[in-house]
């Protein structure tokens, strides 16, 4: 099969690694980039141009914490000068009053609010920040008095599995027009708290019971996302759409990779922006081809009747589990080491049932390596 060069419809922005809150599930690599790496606005703007020329229709601005970017305004006026969609992901702590209603007037169309539970008490364990569960309901009221669309955000694990529920109940009293069930992917700095984090086979089934109810009960009220988690499935995700198929995401310093953890896989290289332009990295480099299309694929995925619909799952998981970024994604049944996702599950549930072991969390600290708090 020829590597299709389809053009990217979608972007994510990774503004920045700055965060007041220190997740102990954060997706973002081990080693964080500080402010004075960040591309300045002027770089960010031309980006987006350029994005915009290759036919990106949409961009979601996260982080860190994307509104710790003094110039945020300002590269949401630029994106919506082009007519692209923004999209703004944020924790909704420490956000100045008028700042949601500035950001609307710059032309933002919508904010996606995380919540890391239900209750003041889980949201504060688990973002290690006192008074953000209130916080973060204010930036809702904010953010729906200010005329915009919102999504609330739930990283679901073993500590606020039970909330889902709850979780359901409060985003429809939010005024949520959807809700993002998302269960922890163990990347990032979250690998290293997966034995903390990783809840049991029967939460999950539960969970799954519970939001599939809620879908029905809420069809035409709320919209119900569910990202299943990956150590309990049969069959992999199509990560990001398929490495490299319709989408991209751009680290703070202008790194231009096709997934969030991307960079994992060491034998690859990936390209700053301003080294080559947007559309020369996304056409031409190396890395993005890697993966592309189906012609790179092992078996059993080169003859699996799924390759165009998963298209080999995650790579980023292949290279953690398996040890090899071109093998079968581990969480499909179909992978000769699929049973490693099993032995996982149950190591992490014997460490969460040890003296200790199941709040242990290494919280995510900018400057500092992984180490028990």
């Amino acid at each position: 099969m020829t590597v299709p060069h389809l053009p990217p419809i979608g972007m994510l922005a990774e503004l920045t690694h700055r965060c007041p809150l220190q997740c102990p599930y954060c997706s973002n690599p081990l080693a964080l980039l500080k402010a004075n790496r960040e591309l300045d606005t002027r770089a960010w703007l031309d980006l987006f141009g350029q994005a915009a020329d290759l036919g990106v229709l949409q961009v979601h601005l996260s982080g860190g914490e994307p509104t710790l970017r003094r110039d945020l305004e300002q590269l949401i006026a630029g994106l919506a000068d082009r007519n692209v969609y923004t999209n703004l992901i944020t924790a909704g702590v420490g956000i100045a009053d008028g700042r949601i209603e500035a950001l609307a007037e710059a032309g933002l169309d919508h904010l996606q609010l995380s919540f890391q539970g239900a209750r003041a008490a889980t949201t504060e364990l688990i973002g290690h920040h006192r008074g953000s569960h209130e916080q973060k309901l204010e930036t809702a009221r904010r953010a729906r008095a200010a005329g915009l669309p919102l999504t609330i955000n739930a990283p679901i694990h073993r500590h606020n599995i039970a909330e889902v529920p709850e979780l359901i109940e409060l985003a429809l009293s939010l005024g949520a027009e959807r809700l993002e069930i998302a269960n922890v992917q163990y990347g990032g700095w979250a690998l290293a708290n997966r034995d903390m984090l990783m809840p049991d086979r029967s939460a999950v089934d539960r969970q799954a019971d519970i939001v599939e109810a809620a879908s029905q009960r809420l069809k035409g009220i709320m919209n119900i996302d569910f990202v299943t988690p990956d150590y309990f499935a049969h069959y992999p995700k199509p990560c990001m759409g398929g490495w490299a198929r319709d989408a991209f995401m751009v680290a703070p310093d202008g790194t231009v990779l096709p997934c969030h953890a991307a960079q994992t896989i060491s034998s690859l290289r990936f390209e700053r922006f301003g080294e080559r332009s947007l559309s020369e990295i996304w056409t031409d480099s190396p890395s993005f081809n890697a993966f592309r299309g189906t012609d790179w694929m092992q078996e059993p995925c080169r003859g699996c009747d799924r390759r165009e619909i998963d298209w080999g799952g995650c790579r980023c998981q292949a290279m953690a589990i398996a040890g090899d970024a071109a093998a079968t994604d581990p969480a499909c049944a179909k992978s000769p080491v699929h049973d490693r996702m099993a032995a996982l599950i149950d190591e992490a549930r014997h460490a969460a049932a040890s003296p200790g072991g199941g709040n242990a969390f290494l919280y995510r600290r900018m400057g500092t390596a992984p180490k028990p708090v």
